[in-house]
């Protein structure tokens, strides 16, 4: 379920660390985890299951410390996990088990109901808002934005070099590209242009248009006159580039960011993360990358140059259409101490509800996928 962490091959270092460091570690992760708060050694000795003196643990803990997976946040204080620490106990530590039958039951209605009407939005939100109950977090959803099917196309002159290349669709949605046009082109062959791909996209989607046409033009390149042809090849790379750029990204419970704030210094994290949550466009990026994996993948902190400031973690999982390609993510932002064992599930789970939504939409009436 966890696929290849971003720096799971860091944790390889710490393989010698012996049973008795490892369950100290693992103990002071789940207290941050559970309450926020540096774990001490007098109640970690009360807690740990084999019979150790607090001036023992102090020892070990000092130990975890040298290796830079443990930190005291000020004098006298117990310990905190740093993100190092946070990293191997996700990737050597974490017991991830399964989502139980009672929750599965309420996502399953919440998303069957979000998803009455067929709307995928409503699913995609629903998605979301599910997800940021869960973790505390702000839950989030990256897909490509649904493609309209085409009613309309036509290329426009704006000067000698140059010419807008009109898309517009059944749902009213218009793409508008500005195109190089070749030197010496005549205003006949911008109608030519419009007309043949009119004849050949109309009623089809931007991707399916683009594959029709472009298998139309290799199988009669004389078809259309040389500075025609130019012309439709412009317009097929512009609006490739929209296409490419047609991602939607959806933010869904900030506020629950809001009910854990116990310090100064949270105020001032919880800033920085709601500052980098308004750059969209490196949201996006961050969750792309996400799409390259086959299950779960966990950012933590500064693993992510966008959320280095803020402190910050992420988990996301892909979704897939019914062509079984990979169409979006969905997953966690919050703070580091997020319940990682409850939350990997959940978000590997409501990916494959998306996914599962997607490829029931997509059947013909009376099928299953």
């Amino acid at each position: 379920m966890n696929d290849a962490s971003p720096r799971s091959g860091a944790s390889g270092q710490f393989a010698t660390l012996d049973a008795r460091a490892r369950e100290v570690l693992r103990r002071v992760v789940e207290f941050y985890v559970e309450t926020g708060e540096p774990l001490g050694s007098r109640n970690l000795a009360r807690a740990l299951p084999m019979a150790l003196s607090p001036a023992s643990v102090r020892n070990v803990m000092q130990d975890l410390e040298t290796l830079g997976l443990v930190y005291s946040p000020h004098v006298s204080a117990g310990r905190l996990p740093t993100e190092r620490g946070l990293r191997f106990f996700v990737d050597t530590m974490l017991q991830v088990g399964d989502v139980d039958q009672g929750e599965r039951r309420r996502i399953e209605r919440q998303m069957h109901d979000a998803g009455r009407d067929q709307s995928l939005d409503g699913v995609l939100a629903e998605a979301g808002a599910l997800l940021s109950g869960v973790a505390r977090g702000a839950g989030v959803v990256l897909t490509a934005k649904e493609n309209p099917r085409l009613k309309h196309v036509e290329f426009v002159r704006l000067d000698p070099s140059r010419a807008l290349a009109i898309l517009v669709g059944e749902d009213g949605a218009v793409e508008n590209r500005v195109v190089p046009t070749p030197p010496g082109l005549p205003a006949s062959a911008l109608v030519e242009a419009g007309n043949w791909l009119a004849a050949r996209v109309v009623g089809r989607t931007l991707a399916e248009a683009r594959s029709e046409v472009e298998a139309e033009r290799r199988a009669h390149q004389g078809e259309l006159d040389a500075l025609a042809g130019r012309l439709v090849d412009a317009g097929l790379a512009a609006w490739a580039d929209a296409e490419g750029h047609r991602r939607q990204l959806i933010v869904r419970g900030q506020s629950n960011l809001l009910e854990d704030v116990a310090a100064v210094e949270d105020v001032e994290r919880l800033r920085k993360l709601f500052a980098d949550l308004e750059r969209r466009t490196e949201v996006i990026d961050l969750l792309e990358r996400a799409e390259a994996a086959d299950g779960v993948r966990i950012y933590i902190g500064s693993e992510n140059r966008l959320f280095s400031l803020s402190g910050s973690s992420t988990v996301a999982a892909p979704f897939r259409d019914a062509e079984r390609r990979i169409v979006g993510v969905v997953g966690v932002i919050g703070p580091t101490r997020l319940d990682y064992a409850r939350v990997v599930p959940m978000v590997d789970y409501t990916a494959r509800l998306v996914g599962e939504f997607m490829r029931r939409r997509a059947a013909p009436e009376g099928e299953q996928p």
